[in-house]
Order: structure tokens, then C-alpha cells, then sequence
């Protein structure tokens, strides 16, 4: 059995999935693992050239954009390894950042998964460890109220409290480069598939906790993190997709009247935002951002923000009663 299996889910960013796979290369180290690439139809000849540079590289090239959480369970479901690492296509691992990982996750049985310090290109520390969200950091993280949030309310979901350099404990960090016990996510189950991109990792890591494990943030590895470069190409898109999935977080984690209130006070802040930037574009000020901006939040409102339903959530919950019974059979 390998030490680990890495699986990278990746859409249209070919160069950085080169220079992921190369530093995955070289930072192996004297580590038994396999990588896994699922191509999400990706249309910039990425699934090519990784056949063409890496062909120890298991490729899966799906027909359509599967999104994050179920490209990521079916690269888990072809792994292999003691270990499953999720890792985004436009990060780069530092030095020894892998074994690091591994050696921690086996001298320490109570952690199920970890997270290594991320930072940006430049060196700069990327945020990347959190506490779950209560509903106050609903309304505010990531909206433009962010900046007029309570000091203290942030301070808490982002650990500020707790120096860069410290190993923690943690409530989940962030999915750009997860490590997860192959016991905790079979006993925990996978992803959940009715997330297709963002907030599946922190729902995923609160089953782990739910289920016993410990959750660490280890930043004596580290890993260049260059953030959103496949989300950064479809704005509106990636607007609607992150909060559609704070949105159905907070419906199974917190009720649908949390999640029902949570929603009218983001599709307000949305038009808030598309009416004020009209105001700027019609006075002229920067008018070409200003109305790029205007159709982008144009298209969220008219999605409505819609959580997902109840028929999805059964689905998921069915999901991961199986993957428990077949980790279990394993």
C-alpha cells in the first residue's frame, strides 16, 4: 500500500497543474505515493500534457466540469495510499512539505487530517486555518460588510489569536492541500457531492471531527498556494457558487430559517453592490469595471441563491451512509 495518494482536481489551468505535478515530483522525497489527475474537460490541452510529461500519473478525463467535490471522490475512489492527499492544481510544494505531512499524520493517531501552511508566491502567509462559522460570520465573511465586521467576530473564524507558526488544533483548513487518513474518511464518509465547489471541505472536516478526529494546521510544511486561478476565469459564476454553498453549509449545520434569513440578507447585499456600481459606471468612473461588475452580480440575483434541496440532501446523506459501509468492507 502506497504512503499516499495525491488527487488534483483541475479545469483550464495547464501551466500551474505542470508546475504542481513537477513540485510534487521533486518533493516526494523517499515517499511511496501515487497521483491521481482528474481533468474536468478541461479544453487547454492540460489532460494532454499530462500524458504527455507525467505518464506515471493516473489521468481521469471526465466530459463535463464535474466541480471539486465529486472530481475529488473519484479520485479517492481510485487511491490507494495510507494517505489521501487533496491537492489544488495551482499550488507548488516547498522542500519536503509531503513527508512532513505523512510523518505527522503517523505519530499522531488522534489527527485524521492536517493542513500545511500555505503562503502566496511572493512568500507572504496565505490564511488558512478557521473555526467553524457561527451565523454572525455568515452575514459578514466574505460580503462587502467584511470590513465593518466586529473586530473580535473575524479574529476568531480566522485564529488570528494563534501565531502563524504555531502547530494547532483546528476546527478545518483549507481544501488547497488537505491530508486525510484513509480510517477518517471512511469512517466519515466523502465529500458531499451537493457541494460543487467551495465549503465542502470545512463540511467534510466537520464529519471527521463529528466521527473523533482531530484536525491540525502544521506549518513546519509549507506550500505556495497561488489562489482561485480556475474560479478566477467565470466571476459570476464562482460568486454564485460560493454562496450557494455557505448557504446550504448553514441549512444542514444550522436549520432553514438560519439559512432562509442568510439568504435575503446576501441577495440584499448583491443589490447593493449592483446598484452602486451602476451609480459609479453612470457617472464614469472606471465604467468598464463598473458595468463587467453590474452583469456579474446581474446574474446572481437572477439565480436567487437558491440552497440546495432537501431531495439533494438526501442524496448526499444515502452517500455517505454507502461510503462508510464500503470503507468499512475495505
Amino acid at each position: 500500500m502506497p504512503d499516499l495518494s495525491i488527487v488534483i482536481v483541475s479545469w483550464n489551468v495547464r501551466e500551474l497543474l505542470r508546475q504542481c505535478l513537477a513540485s510534487v515530483s521533486t518533493g516526494r522525497g523517499d515517499l511511496e505515493a501515487e497521483v491521481i489527475v482528474v481533468d474536468s474537460a478541461s479544453s487547454d490541452g492540460s489532460a494532454e500534457m499530462v500524458m504527455a510529461e507525467f505518464p506515471e500519473a493516473l489521468l481521469l478525463r471526465k466530459a463535463e466540469n464535474v466541480g471539486y467535490a465529486r472530481g475529488s471522490n473519484l479520485g479517492i475512489a481510485q487511491a490507494s495510499g495510507r494517505h489521501v492527499l487533496l491537492l489544488n492544481p495551482d499550488t507548488q510544494v516547498i522542500s519536503n512539505a509531503l513527508p512532513l505531512m505523512v510523518e505527522y499524520l503517523d505519530t499522531h493517531q488522534d489527527v485524521g487530517a492536517l493542513g500545511p501552511q500555505l503562503i502566496y508566491p511572493d512568500g507572504r502567509i496565505q490564511s488558512s486555518r478557521r473555526r467553524f462559522p457561527t451565523l454572525a460570520t455568515g452575514f459578514f465573511e466574505s460580503t462587502w460588510l467584511q470590513s465593518v465586521a466586529p473586530g473580535p467576530l473575524l479574529r476568531r473564524y480566522y485564529m488570528r489569536d494563534i501565531p502563524d507558526d504555531a502547530v494547532s488544533e483546528v476546527d478545518w483548513v483549507t481544501g488547497a492541500c488537505l491530508m486525510v487518513r484513509r480510517e477518517a474518511y471512511e469512517e466519515a464518509g466523502l465529500l458531499d457531492e451537493g457541494y460543487f465547489m467551495y465549503s465542502e471541505e470545512m463540511e467534510w472536516q466537520r464529519r471527521i471531527k463529528d466521527a473523533g478526529s482531530k484536525i491540525a494546521y502544521y506549518p513546519a510544511a509549507r506550500v505556495v498556494h497561488h489562489e482561485g486561478k480556475s474560479s478566477e476565469q467565470v466571476v459570476a459564476r464562482r460568486h454564485v457558487y460560493f454562496q450557494r454553498s455557505k448557504l446550504r453549509y448553514f441549512r444542514q449545520y444550522h436549520g432553514r430559517i438560519a439559512a432562509t434569513v442568510l439568504r435575503g440578507a446576501l441577495l440584499a447585499n448583491y443589490t447593493w453592490q449592483l446598484g452602486l456600481e451602476a451609480a459609479k459606471g453612470l457617472v464614469g468612473h472606471k465604467r468598464a469595471l463598473r458595468w463587467q461588475r453590474v452583469a456579474s452580480y446581474w446574474q446572481v440575483l437572477r439565480t436567487g441563491l437558491p440552497p440546495a434541496g432537501q431531495r439533494a440532501e438526501r442524496r448526499a446523506s444515502s452517500h455517505h451512509r454507502h461510503t462508510r459501509q464500503a470503507g468499512s468492507s475495505r
